[in-house]
Order: structure tokens, then C-alpha cells, then sequence
């Protein structure tokens, strides 16, 4: 069985390392019942330890050592690389923010030490880095390209792809898109990286696949309307996701999208994309949405689905981890990182324009041109997980 060290930031209770290593540990509940895990963690990193960890109790039931030091962790305590994948979190802690307002965890001293054991045993093994690459784009560009130059098959991103979707809709390949929305809540670094990524893993299967982002705008309050009346973002769109929702459906949107916040990209193929957030949570909306209008000349239609995430213990992170775990087994992504690499720059300049005043931000930097994969390994099969609950927003 393959071996996997877990470089970790924290472990407690719903933290992304529970979520995720427990799964890998404990196996992985799916709509089909449990499945048993193909690879074995067989070390831990852990950087801090709060009052409610858990890493110590989960190490010492699965006989998993935790070492001091991520090469220990990838070495097996021993002088080179010893494991066959890896597995990194960098998610939940105590790390400071900066003036973005953007979390400043070390998944780039994570990823620079896991290579550095890579280049000094003369091998490299899959990678996986949980949510954004970095924070900051100068970091994320040196992750992809290191891993690649190492020749690391590498994945990233959040568990949003692999959520559930009701009703369905997965564009064919080169789908005739026009223009696209999605919908999130809560803080603009934190989940506005997942309602991108809701957004980027739909659109970048449009015709010729992606070809980067030219520029970026953040706006918030009454200029998210000013927006929509000037024809910027499409309010069309932006209702037809609301309507998936359940509970939501004829609600006006102001009512639904609390203190908002909107994301308008500028794909450098002349495509237009909106990310929509609802950054007030008390009675506001907590879920996610997507809709598209995709025809031609001839004719288009709009197509939407809320993506669900919800119920206990986190089904939508089994999805991730199946395909995490495939790779680990196969060597083969099974999806593409440059999603995470073009998402990760979309948020860090929307961020940079907030910070600048609501400025337009040109991005000359986010040529980053990829075909989407067909498919990938492991999905849901149904609209929801089972015993989650009807009403997620009311």
C-alpha cells in the first residue's frame, strides 16, 4: 500500500486536515456507502497545536508518527525521501493577515521544503496542496513551476468541483458559453476562493478551453447594482442560480445577497465572468450557485444548479479525496492544477482592487492557457448527500 506523508497546519475538530486526513484514515463515506482507503497515511507534520488538537489522539489510534520537521515526515525519519505521495494542508491556524485582508498560511514554505527533499533524494512523488496554491500569485507561480520542473505530478483547489450539484450541469467540452455567473458567501479571501473555483471549473470548458484572465475588478455595496443596471454582470443569471436554491426561489436578490461583494473578470478571449458574494452572514445566503447562458447566434439557453456543500462528516471532501487519492495511486492529476494557479490570481487581484478603491486591475500576469479534462474519476451520483438538510438557506 502506498505510503503518504500529511503536512499539516493544524488538526482539530472540522478542520480541512479532519476532513480530509480523517477520511484517509478512517475510509471514505460515499453515496454508495463507505470505501476503503487505497493508501495509508504513514506520517504527519504538524506546525501548531492548539487547545482542542487532535493530531496527537488520531496519530496515536492509527499508529501514525508525527516528526518535527516536514522532511522527517517525508524521510521517514530517515536521509531521503521515503514516502509515495503527499499531502498538504495548509488550512486553519494562527497566521497573521495582511493589509488584503488575505490569511498568510505557509503553504509555499510547505511546498519549498517538500521539493527541497524532492531535489536532494533525486525523485519526486505526487503532491497535492489543499485550497489555494498561495495567497500571493509571485508564490503560487514558483509552486506550479517547481513542481514541474521536479516533474511532481502536482493537484490543488477546493472541494467545490467535486460538490453536488442540483440539478446537474456539466458543460460538454467546448460549450458554446456566453457568459457566466456564480454565487458565494461569506469572506472575500476565504470563500470567494471557492466560489471562484465554482465558477472556473464550469467555464473553462467553453470553446478553445481557457485562456487566461486580462483583467479584474472587485466592487461592493450599491456599486454590485450600479453594476448589474450598466449591464456589467448579468442579473438574469445571477436570479436563475438563486432559483436552485431551496427556499431562495423569487426572493429578490438584494434580500438574498447581504453586504455584497461582486468579482467581474475579463477573460483575455473577450469571455465575461462574475462572482457574486453575500459577505453579511447573519439571515444572508450560505450556499453556493452557477449559471450560464450557453447557445450561439442560433439560439442560447441558461443553464443553473446550486452546488451543495453540507452534511456530516463533510461527503463533498470524500469526493476530493477519492480524486487526491487516485492520483497518488496513478500518477495522473485528475483534474488540472492550472484551474487552482489562474484562481488563485483572480482572487489575489479582485483583493488588490478592493484595496486600491474598487479599481480595474490589469492582469497581464494570468496568461495561463489549459484544456479542461473531460471527466474526472470520482464524483457524486445525486443531487444532495444523503440526510443533508432541504432548506440550506432560508
Amino acid at each position: 500500500m502506498k505510503q503518504i506523508a500529511a503536512i499539516l497546519t493544524e488538526y482539530r475538530h472540522y478542520s480541512h486536515a479532519d476532513v480530509i486526513v480523517g477520511k484517509f484514515l478512517k475510509d471514505f463515506p460515499t453515496d454508495e456507502g463507505m470505501r476503503p482507503a487505497r493508501v495509508r497515511i504513514a506520517s504527519m507534520y504538524v506546525d501548531q497545536f492548539p487547545d482542542s488538537d487532535m493530531s496527537r489522539d488520531m496519530a496515536a489510534a492509527y499508529n501514525v508518527p508525527i516528526f518535527g520537521s516536514i522532511r522527517q515526515a517525508l524521510t521517514l525519519g530517515g536521509d531521503s525521501l521515503a514516502v509515495d505521495g503527499v499531502l498538504i494542508i495548509g488550512e486553519h491556524g494562527d497566521y497573521p493577515w495582511n493589509e488584503l485582508e488575505q490569511h498568510l498560511y505557509p503553504r509555499k514554505y510547505f511546498m519549498e521544503q517538500v521539493c527541497g527533499v524532492f531535489a536532494q533524494s533525486g525523485r519526486a512523488v505526487p503532491v497535492f496542496n489543499d485550497k489555494h496554491l498561495s495567497y500571493n500569485w509571485a508564490d503560487a507561480r514558483w509552486m506550479y513551476d517547481r513542481a514541474r520542473q521536479l516533474g511532481a505530478p502536482y493537484m490543488a483547489g477546493s472541494s467545490l468541483p467535486l460538490g453536488y450539484r442540483s440539478p446537474w450541469v456539466e458543460h460538454t467540452l467546448d460549450a458554446p458559453l456566453r457568459e457566466a455567473v456564480a454565487i458565494g458567501y461569506s469572506g472575500l479571501d476565504v470563500y470567494g476562493f471557492h466560489a471562484l473555483e465554482t465558477l472556473q471549473c464550469m467555464v473553462e470548458r467553453r470553446i478553445g478551453g481557457e485562456t487566461g484572465v486580462a483583467a479584474v475588478t472587485c466592487l461592493e455595496g450599491d456599486a454590485v447594482w450600479q453594476a448589474a443596471r450598466a449591464g456589467r454582470w448579468s442579473r438574469e443569471l445571477a436570479e436563475a442560480a438563486i432559483a436552485q436554491i431551496p427556499g431562495a426561489a423569487g426572493v429578490p436578490l438584494e434580500e438574498v445577497l447581504l453586504g455584497p461583494a461582486v468579482f467581474l473578470i475579463e477573460y483575455r478571449d473577450g469571455f465575461r465572468g462574475a462572482v457574486l458574494m453575500c459577505v453579511e452572514r447573519e439571515g444572508g445566503f450560505e450556499t453556493f450557485g452557477y449559471a450560464a447562458r450557453v447557445g450561439n447566434d442560433g439560439g442560447s439557453e441558461v443553464q443553473a444548479c446550486e452546488v451543495f456543500l453540507g452534511g456530516d462528516p463533510h461527503p463533498h471532501f470524500s469526493y476530493l479525496s477519492l480524486n487526491v487519492e487516485e492520483m497518488f495511486l496513478t500518477g495522473k492529476p485528475s483534474y488540472p492544477v492550472e484551474r487552482t494557479l489562474l484562481t488563485a490570481g483572480i482572487l489575489e487581484a479582485a483583493l488588490i482592487s478592493r484595496h486600491r478603491g474598487h479599481m480595474r486591475v490589469e492582469t497581464p500576469h494570468l496568461d495561463v492557457a489549459y484544456r479542461s479534462y473531460e471527466s474526472v474519476p470520482w464524483r457524486p451520483t445525486g443531487p444532495r448527500p444523503v440526510g443533508a438538510a432541504a432548506t440550506p438557506w432560508a
